[in-house]
């Protein structure tokens, strides 16, 4: 059975996040028209937040985000495509502000490089394996005498 404490530790937390949606949206930075700010909202999650630079900035309440936040806006009101506004942001910010970046050679090089110095260290070691000579057999003599310490070191 549920204690009354707990219903109302309950009640105060639903409260808390529910007072933490509303505050995350400001309304007077909201776009007029719903199916612009829709397609404003879905653009914000694929742009980065340069500050937190692990949060979309729908997510983030960093003031960098709150301005990207409305230059989006601006772009979204003033009829520019998304790939349009992307450009834009990339273009001021680089391609960091991307949450998903694009394909290009530089992306692959970061992502196939680390993968190829591995590959080419393991190719060095496996030629200098090769290259070390083999190691000399113990001689008649030297194997006699092993043996004859091995005895004297047994229990």
């Amino acid at each position: 059975m549920i204690s009354p404490f707990h219903r109302l530790a309950s009640l105060f937390a639903a409260l808390a996040a529910i007072m933490c949606i509303a505050a995350a949206s400001d309304p007077a930075e909201r776009l007029d028209d719903p199916a612009q700010e829709a397609r404003a909202r879905h653009i914000f999650r694929d742009v980065r937040c340069l500050v937190c630079q692990n949060e979309s900035i729908d997510d983030s309440n960093a003031e960098l985000a709150a301005d990207l936040r409305k230059i989006v806006r601006e772009q979204v009101a003033a009829g520019r495509s998304d790939s349009e506004i992307r450009d834009f942001l990339t273009a001021r910010y680089g391609e960091f502000v991307l949450l998903k970046p694009s394909f290009s050679f530089g992306n692959a090089a970061l992502w196939v490089g680390p993968f190829v110095v591995v590959g080419l260290g393991a190719l060095l070691l496996a030629a200098q394996l090769r290259r070390r000579a083999p190691e000399e057999e113990l001689s008649d003599e030297e194997a006699d005498r092993l043996k004859g310490l091995m005895r004297d070191q047994a229990p």
